[in-house]
């Protein structure tokens, strides 16, 4: 008989109290546990065990761990002609970490394609704060100098775990990923994790991973948990990355 009910976590519990992750519902697909809090040790415990929050406003703190992962590994990212001509034209520059707050509001802010946001005051609240102790990232697009796109998320180890991203300009986000892929195929990095599967996300080269195949590469290179350090000071031309 399949599992329908899910764990309730208390703010005091310990940051492992999370269930194993076969105990994750099946519909909705991966929703393992509620409750708990949004500490920086839950946080980073969840996503090296294959865990991640995703909630809307009004509804409890969910945490989940579905069955298959969407991610990109090296060598998957997908530069069509359209993307290479324009990387070649652009007078774009990437930049790390120099304005988290702003991507992150950014990525919240209200789109036409939906009504509201899962990037909640207290979610924003929470990577902030992991940003402030070196966990949590912004690749951010600028041109001219505004910004016109970029993404967040937390770098474990040798996993980059992509959050939301956003662009004001055609393709700027995918500038923002594609350095991302770069940073792969350097070996600085082994995986990005995009969560849930989308279109956009499987057109630019993304892949489906098994649960047990995904928490295994996240545990390899994770473990210990260990912050990334050496992102790039000096701003990387999106012209050189065609």
């Amino acid at each position: 008989m399949s599992n329908t009910r899910i764990t309730w976590l208390r703010p005091d519990d310990p940051v492992d109290a999370f269930p194993p992750l076969d105990e994750a519902l099946k519909e909705p697909d991966g929703l393992l546990a509620a409750g708990g809090d949004l500490s920086s040790g839950r946080l980073l415990y969840a996503y090296r065990h294959g865990i991640f929050p995703w909630y809307d406003d009004g509804q409890p703190l969910l945490w989940w761990s579905p069955r298959v992962r969407c991610v990109l590994q090296p060598g998957d990212f997908h530069v069509s002609r359209r993307l290479r001509r324009q990387l070649r034209q652009s007078a774009a520059e990437i930049r790390f970490n120099t304005v988290f707050a702003d991507v992150i509001r950014r990525c919240a802010a209200p789109r036409t394609s939906q009504s509201g946001t899962w990037i909640t005051a207290e979610m924003t609240a929470a990577y902030e704060q992991l940003h402030a102790e070196g966990w949590a990232h912004s690749i951010e697009v600028w041109r001219d100098g505004t910004l016109v796109g970029g993404l967040y998320g937390l770098a474990i180890g040798r996993v980059f775990f992509g959050e939301s991203m956003f662009s004001n300009e055609s393709n700027a986000s995918k500038f923002a990923l594609l350095l991302l892929a770069r940073m792969m195929d350097d070996r600085r990095l082994v995986l990005v994790d995009c969560q849930v599967v989308s279109a956009h996300l499987a057109s630019l080269g993304a892949t489906l991973l098994g649960r047990d195949d995904y928490v295994a590469v996240v545990e390899q290179h994770c473990t210990p948990p260990t912050r990334v350090e050496n992102w790039p000071t000096a701003p990387i031309p999106a012209s050189s990355l065609g």
